[in-house]
């Protein structure tokens, strides 16, 4: 069993908290442009009231545990291990939950290079605990503006989890996907499993768009984001995002099956 001093120990090993990969000059410019409800930043999330960089800032030191100093500008962003571990463990409990219920559960990940597995991990373990792990609109096609312009990809599914991938070149059910933000993906599943009759999921699961689409649209969605992606934290405040895990979501993806591992304990879904 990972206790929860050893995944601390290991978060501060691999720069998942602690010191980590995110630069304050990144965080920073996410605060800038989320205040001004830049859609790259908001990702699905339709801010209640007006939230300032300074309001980001205090708030990203108190969910992440980065810098509350504005005048900190440069050099690598700090997250706190404790308010990983707690967040983890709210996490935990949830998805523990929709397990006990036999719950439908739809997953996705914007990072599939770095978070298939984790979420994979949690798909497996949620499906043979007698969740439907939801697949709508599979092979769908979603047309993203990005900062080269629109592109269109294509929805798919890889160990139950959600992805987006170039609708030419890679055959269907391969790694990895695309690199994605945005809330068009949950939105075009979420229509296509109501066209359908459902079910409609009754917990979400993943990052970006993913949770911040899905939560802005009422359903439960948790999930991981890093100290510039305000977003989800932002939701987490205002009562649209159920829980935001602050870790680095950029580091190799075996570094994070002990997280894996420590969710699914938590939760009662060890095997």
């Amino acid at each position: 069993m990972l206790t929860a001093d050893a995944l601390r120990a290991h978060l501060l090993a691999v720069r998942m908290a602690g010191e980590v990969g995110t630069s304050r000059e990144d965080s920073l410019r996410s605060y800038r442009l989320f205040a001004a409800r830049d859609p790259r930043v908001l990702i699905g999330i339709d801010p209640e009231r007006f939230w300032g960089p300074g309001e980001l800032l205090a708030l990203m030191a108190e969910r992440c545990g980065v810098s509350a100093d504005p005048r900190h500008t440069s050099g690598p962003d700090v997250i706190d291990p404790g308010r990983t571990l707690a967040a983890l463990d709210a996490f935990a409990e949830r998805v523990g939950s929709a397990a006990r219920r036999g719950a439908p559960v739809l997953l996705g990940t914007g990072h599939p290079h770095r978070l298939l597995g984790f979420y994979g991990g949690l798909a497996d373990a949620l499906s043979a605990a007698g969740c439907e792990v939801l697949t709508p609109a599979q092979g769908r096609c979603v047309d993203i503006l990005t900062r080269f312009g629109l592109r269109t990809y294509r929805l798919d599914y890889v160990r139950g989890v959600a992805l987006v991938r170039e609708p030419e070149g890679e055959r269907p059910g391969c790694e990895p996907g695309v690199h994605c933000h945005s809330p068009l993906p949950v939105r075009v599943a979420l229509a296509a499993a109501a066209d359908a009759g459902g079910p409609l999921p009754e917990l979400v699961i993943g990052d970006h768009g993913w949770v911040c689409g899905a939560g802005q649209l009422g359903f439960e969605a948790i999930g991981l984001a890093d100290t510039d992606d305000p977003a989800l934290f932002v939701g987490e405040a205002e009562g649209v995002v159920s829980v935001a895990v602050p870790v680095d979501d950029a580091v190799r993806s075996s570094y994070y099956s002990p997280l894996t591992r420590y969710v699914l304990n938590r939760a009662c879904l060890s095997q």
